[in-house]
Formats: C-alpha cells, sequence, structure tokens
C-alpha cells in the first residue's frame, strides 16, 4: 500500500504535486477541526442546556425558599415575640373571664396581623390545655384534630427551636380543597424553657408551589422531592417513573422510555428536600444546536469556496512553472535559441531570468570553447612555422657536430649540441606539454648560444625546488622572458638572469630575474594593466614570427592563458637601474603537485 501511494506521488507532475499536497494541508485540519468542533459542541450544547436549565430551577428556588421562610418567619415570631408567648402559656392560668377575653382576642388579632405577610399562610396554634387559636373558621377545620396526628408525638422529641416540616397532606381546609388537593406543613413545639405548653402549624395550599412549579410546556417537569419520596410534582405519573430513574442515576443525561432527558438538581432551604427539573434533551438543546448548526453550515461554505479559490490561484502560478517546464524540454532537445517569456520579481521570475542566462552563458562558452581551439592550433602552428624546415637543420647540424668533435673543437661542438637540442624541441610535434626540468634544459642550451654570439657572457642561476621538475608546463614558456631579459634588460652586456621556481598554496610560482637596466614605473604599469584587461578568450593571436626572439611576452602571456585559463596570473616587476622580474602563476593539479 505504501509503494503504491509513494509510486502514485512519484508519477505526478510537479505542479499536481504542489496541489495535492496544499489541498491535503487545508482537507486534513479541516477535517480534525470539524470533528473536534463536532465533539466539543456536543459538551457545550449540553453544558449550556444545563447552565439554562439551572438557572430556570434556580428561580424556582428562590420563589419557594421565599415561601417557605415566610412560612418559618410566622412560627419564629409565635415563638420568639415575648407578649404572644406570655399570653399563650399564661392563656389558662387566668381565672377571669374577662381578661382571658381580652387575652384571646390580642393573641387573634396577632395571629391576622403576622399572617398578613405569610400570603394565605393558615396559622393554628393548639394548647396543651385544649386552648386553641387559627386564622381560619373553625367550620373549616377542627384545630384539636391535630392532636390525633403521629407526628405530633415527634415534636415532642425536637429539642430547643427547630421546626419540622411535614410531608404534603391531603388539605384540611374545606375552602381549599378544591383549589389545592394537599397542603405544606411544618410545625414546632411551643415551649417556655424545658416544658411544653402547645403546638404551632404553619400551612399553606399546595396550589402554591404548583403554580410555582409549573414549566413553560409540558415536556418540562420540576419534583419537589425528598429523600423518601416525592412532595410535589407537575407532571402526573410520568413523575413517579422519573423519579425512580432519578434516584438509580447521578448523572445528568438519562433514558425512559427510549426519550433522553436533561436533569438538574438543586437543593432548597428545607433539609433534605430538592427541586429536580426534567426535560427532554432534544428539545433542551434545540436552540443552541440550531446556532451550532448554522456556524457549522457557514464553514463548511467557506472551507468549500476557499479550497475552490485556493486551486484556482495555485493553477495560475504553477502555470508558470509548467510554461518554464516546456522551454526546458525544448533545450534539451538541442534548441539553444530558445528563451523563457515569463517575467517578474518573485522566484519563478528569476528563475526564468537565471535560466535565459544559463542559455546565452552556455551559447558563449560553446563560441569561446571553438575560439581557443582555433587558437591553440594557430599558435602551435605559429610556433612550428617560426622553424626553417627543422628536419634539414637537424640533421645537418648533428653531421657538422660529428666532424667538428673530430677535429677536436669542443667548444664548438658544444655549442652546435646545444643548437641541436632546442631544434629537437621544436620538432616533437606531440609535446605540447614538457617537464619543467626539460623546459630548464633548454633553456641554458639557449644561454649557451647567446653568450656564444655576444662578447660579454650572461651568468644564469637556477634557484629550483626539486619538488617542481615533474610539473608539466607549455614548452619554450622561459625563452621568450630570457631572451627579453638579456637582449633588452642587459643590453647584450655581461650580467645574471635567475630562475627562481617554487610551489606556493598549490600554485606553481615561476620568477625570472635580470640585473639589467630596468624599465621606468609608467611603462611597468602600462604593461601589467594590459595583462588584467586581457581575458584569455579576448587575447589577440599571435603574430607570425620568424624566430625565437620575436615570439614575446604576448605569446608567453597567451598561451598560458590558453592553457591555464583564468587562474593563471603574470606580473613584471620593475624598477630603473636595478633590472626586472617576470613572475608566474600557475595554478596545479593535486596530482602534480603529489608528483
Amino acid at each position: 500500500m505504501k509503494t503504491r501511494i509513494t509510486d502514485f506521488f512519484s508519477s505526478l507532475s510537479f505542479r499536481n504535486k504542489v496541489m495535492l499536497i496544499s489541498i491535503t494541508c487545508l482537507i486534513l485540519p479541516a477535517i480534525s477541526t470539524f470533528t473536534a468542533y463536532n465533539y466539543l459542541t456536543k459538551d457545550a450544547v449540553k453544558e449550556q442546556a444545563i447552565i439554562s436549565a439551572n438557572n430556570e430551577l434556580k428561580l424556582k428556588e428562590e420563589y419557594l425558599n421565599k415561601i417557605f421562610e415566610d412560612m418559618l418567619y410566622i412560627l419564629n415570631f409565635i415563638q420568639m415575640d415575648s407578649e404572644l408567648s406570655h399570653l399563650l402559656s399564661d392563656s389558662g392560668k387566668n381565672s377571669d373571664f374577662y381578661e382571658r377575653f381580652l387575652n384571646e382576642k390580642k393573641i387573634q388579632k396577632v395571629l391576622d396581623t403576622v399572617t398578613l405577610l405569610g400570603q394565605n399562610s393558615y396559622v393554628t396554634i393548639v394548647l396543651k390545655d385544649g386552648k386553641t387559636y387559627t386564622n381560619y373558621s373553625a367550620t373549616d377545620y377542627d384545630p384539636k384534630n391535630l392532636l390525633e396526628e403521629e407526628w405530633i408525638q415527634d415534636l415532642n422529641k425536637v429539642r430547643g427551636y427547630h421546626s419540622t416540616w411535614l410531608a404534603p397532606q391531603p388539605t384540611m381546609l374545606k375552602s381549599e380543597k378544591k383549589r389545592s388537593p394537599f397542603q405544606i406543613s411544618v410545625a414546632r413545639a411551643l415551649r417556655d424553657g424545658s416544658t411544653i405548653y402547645g403546638y404551632a402549624m404553619v400551612t399553606i395550599p399546595g396550589y402554591k408551589i404548583t403554580d410555582i412549579l409549573k414549566g413553560t410546556d409540558q415536556e418540562h417537569g420540576v419534583i419537589l422531592q425528598n429523600e423518601e419520596h416525592i412532595m410535589v410534582a407537575n407532571y402526573g405519573e410520568m413523575a413517579e417513573q422519573m423519579n425512580e430513574e432519578i434516584n438509580h442515576h447521578v448523572a445528568n443525561i438519562i433514558k425512559l422510555n427510549g426519550n433522553k432527558y436533561l436533569i438538574n438538581r438543586y437543593e432548597v432551604s428545607i433539609p433534605k428536600w430538592e427541586l429536580v427539573s426534567f426535560i427532554k434533551y432534544d428539545k433542551a438543546v434545540y436552540s443552541i444546536n440550531s446556532i451550532f448548526k448554522k456556524v457549522f453550515v457557514v464553514q463548511n461554505a467557506a472551507f468549500i469556496l476557499f479550497l475552490l479559490l485556493l486551486t484556482y490561484l495555485l493553477r495560475k502560478v504553477l502555470n508558470r512553472l509548467v510554461y518554464l517546464k516546456r522551454i526546458a524540454q525544448e533545450v534539451q532537445k538541442g534548441n539553444l535559441s530558445t528563451r523563457s517569456k515569463l517575467a517578474g520579481t518573485d522566484e519563478i521570475g528569476t528563475l526564468s531570468t537565471s535560466f535565459n542566462q544559463m542559455l546565452d552563458k552556455v551559447n558563449e562558452m560553446m563560441e569561446q570553447n571553438t575560439r581557443t581551439e582555433s587558437r591553440k592550433r594557430e599558435a602551435e602552428l605559429a610556433m612550428l612555422q617560426a622553424q626553417i624546415n627543422p628536419h634539414f637543420l637537424f640533421n645537418v647540424l648533428n653531421s657538422i657536430r660529428m666532424k667538428v668533435l673530430i677535429k677536436r673543437d669542443r667548444e664548438s661542438a658544444e655549442m652546435i649540441g646545444s643548437l641541436s637540442k632546442l631544434l629537437r624541441m621544436t620538432i616533437d610535434k606531440n609535446k605540447g606539454m614538457i617537464s619543467f626540468h626539460e623546459e630548464l634544459e633548454i633553456n641554458q642550451d639557449y644561454v649557451r648560444l647567446m653568450n656564444m654570439r655576444q662578447k660579454q657572457k650572461v651568468d644564469v642561476h637556477i634557484e629550483v625546488s626539486p619538488y617542481t621538475y615533474l610539473i608539466q608546463i607549455p614548452r619554450l614558456i622561459l625563452q621568450p622572458i630570457i631572451e627579453n631579459a638579456i637582449i633588452h634588460g642587459l643590453n647584450q652586456s655581461a650580467g645574471t638572469v635567475i630562475i627562481r621556481a617554487f610551489i606556493q598554496n598549490e600554485t606553481f610560482m615561476i620568477q625570472i630575474e635580470d640585473n639589467g637596466i630596468g624599465m621606468d614605473k609608467q611603462k611597468i604599469d602600462v604593461l601589467n594593466e594590459q595583462f588584467k584587461e586581457i581575458g584569455w578568450e579576448q587575447a589577440e593571436p599571435m603574430k607570425k614570427a620568424s624566430g625565437f626572439s620575436s615570439i614575446g611576452l604576448s605569446n608567453v602571456y597567451e598561451r598560458m592563458k590558453l592553457t591555464f585559463g583564468e587562474k593563471f596570473s603574470m606580473k613584471i616587476e620593475s624598477e630603473l637601474g636595478k633590472g626586472s622580474i617576470v613572475s608566474m602563476c600557475i595554478p596545479i593539479e593535486r596530482s602534480q603537485n603529489n608528483v
């Protein structure tokens, strides 16, 4: 599989590779983002739905707590108000009938006043001596019946001023039974010190609770429950089933009858009582989920739009590379005259310009190589033509040398031998390059010949490193320089010519120094400037020469440039009255250096 993918990718063009990589790098993050977005959206939707349900449940809890606090306030007032507490605890002790009547009126007035804050709260006070006080008519309910309730005994066990919240009970007041089938009450034992002298109960009709618990729709239910059973619910039989599921699960989402429900809990001020809301999950997250879906659709549309835009722009840019490829294919076929017409300052434009410059340079180098080879042939031919029938002269000179030796004229024989060696080097066409020590021997013979022509002799000192002997150089490059030193530098007078050679920094250094008349600075600068300005490809072909002495420095410079290229350099140093030094810097290959 991996090999197939690699082969497929390798078979694509560069443009298609770039487009494939770009689109892949766009699609993969998009898919990852959409996947993460979908996953995180579910959590965010769920969390937001829980928060929304909690806020609604908290509002209901605040309303309920307000009602429950009002009920506790009434109980606390009955217990804590000193006047009312005194009247209740002494109600049976006073023997004066009229005074008892007045006290009962005061108690009744206080109850009526207090319950104005309670919003239809019903207060029942039952004393141990059988006296009862209520803020409702005795025809609605006989308060003495409270003493028969089982929970009355539980009040005796409660210490201090703690109250007991009673589970929802059937409504005891006849006038409220139609509106509210149940009631919620809180009761407390009335104490004078540690002595219980009666009981007080505050009751509210159940509709006040159910009105608060009602949801905005039929699919939203709220339960008021404790640890044992449901207190109040607004969802009928569904509440019973839901209560069983809620008590068996602590999760925020449960399944019931094939539907998912979102569950929220909130504790109220009554200990161990709590509000529990439930709503179908789809209903709870509908509005939030619809927003996320719209955002998702917009993101998808934007992604597709940008993908199309990216594809278009990539094609637009990469078409320039395709054009450049066609130009390269034309060059590959041998058409070096074709040129790219792309322009611009970007990388492709720069590449196009460089490609055209490269083609221009290739054409120039091909023409240059053609000229160079032609000049090499001309230089070799000119040097050979400088000899006058060398084979004939060589044979004649050997015959003369033998006759001179027979006559025992050794000096003349040596001169003829030197001339013979010099001619031998010009005859051998295969020796375009010779070793440096052969070049030295040729020039020693040449100086001997020159000394025989002149009245005053020239001394030649050779200061050469043995590591330079085998280095290959063009033949007859020292002779024209030595000739100029003898004829022009020493003016055919006695003098000294020093030949130095050594290797320095991968460069073969040759210096030819004379102690002649020298040259002025202006002439030296002109000569050196000519060497700098004339490139090896621009060097003029050497003029036809009639002999060695006329080849000159220009011939040496041209031959060396043609052989070694730009790395070769030649320099003349001179000072009037102090002689001249001709220096040549010849690049050498590592193989020659090792030899």
